[in-house]
């Protein structure tokens, strides 16, 4: 296993709730509590969850676009979460983020080749070598050299996030946080797009959080995968072992619900019962614990299970006080929930 680039170590992250007619606070959602989480160098980790998990949150906090409430955010060894506007710039050269939404990412009234770099100027890059460095990266994304002077609305989608990889890569990064980079696209462009981002991330050696919540995209793509859930990471493993061999109830009914491209086959799907809980008011103990089919009562709803290793598994690591094989568990009890076929 390679050296850990990035890491978050007890990190958490809430957000004011505004409400009435002079705004006052609320509440607070707890976007994300007390989340462990390594990315090693030149590795790609998939972090894939339910909406509102999470998983942009920590993409964020991670580059320091939001600051965290607790916990400690280390890259390449050093400590950055406290770190001066003027002592992060020097790093930002080094961590960069693909945003979700190709249409909004870009600057309707400033040409592609500018956006592109914007953040070379940030850094100090001389105009020259910033518009040589904007038409390499173009060419690396398969755009031409002559969409320089465009703008965003004279480009398709697709196109739209090749110009929003190359702005990403024009700075020469070595981590790189993808966020839902293909879930605004058509089906039919959403292939090409990961299979330039993993030639990229091959080419050119870089370290990549790849944040989902579609499983098979993950599987093509990661060699590691996170799973969260209301604001916690679940369990972490290496894509066979999560695909394989999953060691959490939650993990187990996301990889049912991925569709089987074979109209003979019958897949059992797991029906988890109930909503998911309110992050304004997250359950005590495990946090799956009012979903879980596998819950035991006086353990399950009042500690919050460690996210430890599996046993005869290095590096699995799972967040369950039953953390012996989900797939192990689940087979009677799933039958008695009235799970249907998939």
């Amino acid at each position: 296993m390679s050296r850990v680039l990035v890491e978050a170590r007890g990190v958490s992250k809430s957000f004011a709730v505004k409400g009435g007619a002079m705004q006052r606070t609320v509440g607070r959602v707890q976007a994300v509590d007390r989340v462990d989480l390594q990315v090693f160098e030149q590795e790609s980790l998939g972090l894939v969850g339910e909406s509102g998990c999470g998983k942009s949150t920590i993409g964020r906090l991670l580059l320091r676009l939001i600051q965290a409430d607790a916990g400690e955010i280390v890259f390449d060894g050093r400590d950055i979460t406290r770190l001066k506007e003027k002592e992060l710039r020097s790093i930002r050269r080094e961590m960069q983020i693909i945003f979700q939404d190709p249409f909004s990412s870009l600057d309707p009234r400033t040409p592609i080749g500018e956006s592109i770099a914007e953040g070379l100027r940030v850094q100090g890059v001389p105009r020259d070598a910033r518009r040589q460095r904007a038409l390499e990266a173009l060419e690396l994304v398969g755009l031409e050299q002559y969409h320089y002077r465009r703008f965003p609305h004279e480009f398709s989608g697709g196109q739209r996030q090749r110009i929003g990889i190359a702005r990403a890569l024009a700075v020469k990064p070595r981590f790189l946080v993808c966020d839902e980079p293909v879930s605004a696209l058509d089906v039919s462009i959403q292939s090409q797009i990961l299979n330039l981002l993993k030639e990229l991330q091959q080419n050119l050696q870089l370290t990549v959080l790849f944040i989902a919540h579609n499983l098979s995209v993950v599987e093509h793509l990661c060699d590691r995968i996170a799973v969260m859930y209301l604001g916690r990471v679940v369990e972490v493993g290496t894509r066979e072992e999560i695909f394989e061999s999953p060691h959490h109830p939650y993990t187990l009914a996301l990889l049912s619900a991925i569709p089987v491209p074979d109209p003979n086959r019958v897949k059992r799907q797991i029906l988890l019962p109930g909503e998911i809980p309110s992050p304004l008011h997250p359950p005590t103990g495990c946090s799956f614990h009012s979903r879980c089919p596998i819950v035991e009562m006086g353990i399950c709803d009042r500690e919050v299970p460690e996210l430890a290793e599996v046993a005869g598994q290095p590096g699995h690591l799972a967040s369950c006080h039953l953390r012996t094989g989900a797939h192990q568990h689940l087979g009677g009890r799933w039958a008695r929930m009235g799970a249907g076929a998939g």
